[in-house]
């Protein structure tokens, strides 16, 4: 039996591991590169549930699956909740989704992650192909638009070795202390400094005119609207300089460019329209149609693979949730306690439900308020297969180990789907069935023949709906910390601050928002500008501050339009 499985983790790199003698250790060949983040180098030091709970009392497996039925059988099934997350990547996790929405519990759509930027890159392109990482590696200028690859994507960072490397961020990251530009803009304001990197390169005849003229006619009309935006007033507001544009111009010109995109761009109510003002940029530049060329964001990482699973359901949106509205509420793979805006809202909701189950690894605010725990299986203790954001393999995920607790998503699945008789394949047959589309194509180069809108062309942006600059806000920028993955691991408890605010080192401060408040130590922090405040995403309190109004399009939660106050405690 091969040893070499993949890492479960909802992160782009997807890396391929080894398990042997015990230990994870990381495949030497492929994109995984020889070296594992600090979440896998450490995976099993991370102590997992192993007892199933009732009401604070330990109970047998047999006794909390009884339970589980007794539940669903004494609430109504509209009445019943299955809010599901991504803790694990894996493709067998829709098994449980199987059976809720077979039963007829009510399900959750939208995202609490990226789906403002994917809304508008479907209605600029008609899909959501990304940029694989096989062309970044031959590109010669990376554009690393508000991505933290040393925290986020470590295994993108050997594929940038000897390139021109541009970083566009709020906040001076480490990328971003040794690239050749940083461009260091006010948050909020991508959409804005896109639109003048495309007006500029109107200005400077740069477009590839023969690439447009096919495959986005309307090019005129957008040049149009990018004039509506006033250059100085707004290069000001922005605080990035006519210089700093020409320099990035300057760097593209005539070279393979990839643009390398962060979740942090779209978390606005305008998200979807940043990200098409950056494909549209990309577009100018006839990124689209050559090796090496491209913008990376998150793709759709389930391209050409049919799920087997029934999923039509009632859902119900992830981003504001309306808990009270049920009687029993099941949670897999999440901690919306923790990672859904407006937490306080969130806990006085589900703090009326009459029964709360929680079925996870890891202890977390969800489990603690939990009335039924069920432990998990972790991802060496049964069989799964991945795909990818970043790449286009899709990896097997074979059982490599023996583990006396816990139960798998499609043993769980399967006790419910017999007890309440719905139909149910083998796992045998569920793993064939997505391992047969191993061989599925998938373009090197994304969109090289067009685009997968109706007409072949890309869809520009028809108004702007820029959103106006203020210049005495604080910020609210909710990053991923490099020791943790949301509420997962090891988890922070900070604020980050620049020394202008007058706060001191250890301080214990106030924070505030127009949705609640929290207490924090300061660390000052110079890497950020003098209008952020930083606390990464899973430190405990945050989305007291956050509130749960979706982006325009993409119905995504919008963690970093939120104004900020400071006051000492």
């Amino acid at each position: 039996m091969s040893n070499l499985t993949a890492c479960p983790l909802d992160c782009y790199d997807a890396c391929e591991i080894l398990y042997e003698n015990g230990k994870i250790t990381p495949q030497k060949n492929g994109h995984t590169n020889g070296f594992l983040c600090p979440h896998l180098n450490h995976y099993e030091n991370f102590h997992q549930i192993q007892n199933p709970r009732y009401k604070g009392v330990e109970i047998s497996m047999e006794d909390a699956l009884l339970k589980l039925v007794e539940i669903l059988e004494t609430t109504p099934k509209d009445k019943s909740l299955f809010y599901k997350s991504s803790g694990n990547f894996g493709l067998m996790q829709d098994v449980t989704t199987h059976f809720f929405a077979s039963y007829g519990a009510t399900l959750t759509d939208g995202s609490l992650c990226d789906g403002a930027g994917e809304a508008g890159i479907i209605e600029g392109r008609g899909s959501n192909k990304n940029m694989p990482l096989s062309e970044i590696a031959k590109s010669e200028v990376v554009i690393v638009w508000g991505r933290n690859p040393h925290t986020t994507s470590s295994h993108l960072l050997p594929l940038l070795k000897d390139k021109t490397i541009i970083v566009i961020d709020p906040v001076k990251t480490k990328i971003a202390k040794v690239a050749d530009l940083h461009i260091q803009l006010k948050p909020h304001t991508d959409l804005q400094l896109a639109m003048f990197l495309s007006r500029f390169l109107f200005i400077e005849n740069s477009i590839d005119e023969e690439y447009l003229k096919e495959f986005a006619s309307e090019y005129e009309d957008f040049y149009e609207l990018t004039q509506t935006l006033r250059i100085k007033k707004t290069l000001d507001k922005i605080d990035v300089s006519l210089g700093q544009i020409g320099d990035l111009l300057a760097y593209v010109k005539d070279k393979r460019v990839a643009i390398v995109c962060g979740l942090g761009v779209q978390k606005y109510r305008n998200g979807a329209d940043v990200m098409r003002a950056i494909d549209a940029f990309a577009l100018h530049l006839g990124l689209f149609a050559k090796e090496g060329c491209g913008v990376a964001y998150l793709g759709n990482s389930r391209e050409g693979v049919e799920s087997p699973f029934y999923t039509k359901a009632k859902k119900v949106s992830k981003v504001d949730t309306k808990f009270s509205e049920f009687k029993s509420v099941f949670i897999q793979g999440a901690n919306p306690l923790s990672q859904m805006p407006d937490s306080t809202r969130v806990a006085m909701e589900i703090s009326s439900v009459k029964n709360i189950v929680y079925f996870g690894l890891y202890e977390n605010e969800s489990s603690a308020m939990a009335h039924l725990v069920i432990p998990a299986k972790n991802f060496l203790a049964k069989n799964d297969v991945r795909v990818s954001y970043s790449h286009p393999k899709m990896m097997p995920m074979p059982k490599l180990k023996e583990c006396e607790f816990g139960i798998s998503e499609y043993d769980l699945s399967a006790y419910l789907c017999n007890e309440f008789e719905i139909e149910l394949k083998t796992q045998e047959e569920y793993m064939e069935h997505f391992l047969s589309f191993s061989s599925r194509e998938i373009e090197d180069i994304p969109y090289a023949k067009g685009f997968d809108t109706d007409d072949g062309e890309f869809e520009y942006l028809e108004e702007l709906d820029a959103n106006k600059v203020k210049s005495d806000v604080l910020y609210l920028i909710t990053i991923k910390s490099p020791k943790s993955l949301n509420s997962q691991f090891h988890r922070q408890n900070h604020v980050y601050l620049n020394k202008s605010h007058g706060f001191s080192n250890g301080e214990m401060i106030n924070i505030s928002s127009d949705n609640g408040n929290l207490k924090l130590e300061v660390q000052l922090n110079e890497d950020l500008r003098d209008d952020c405040v930083l606390i990464y995403s899973g430190t405990k309190g945050v989305n007291a501050l956050t509130c749960s109004f979706h982006s325009y399009e993409g119905k995504n939660a919008i963690y970093q339009e939120n104004r900020i106050l400071l006051s000492r405690c």
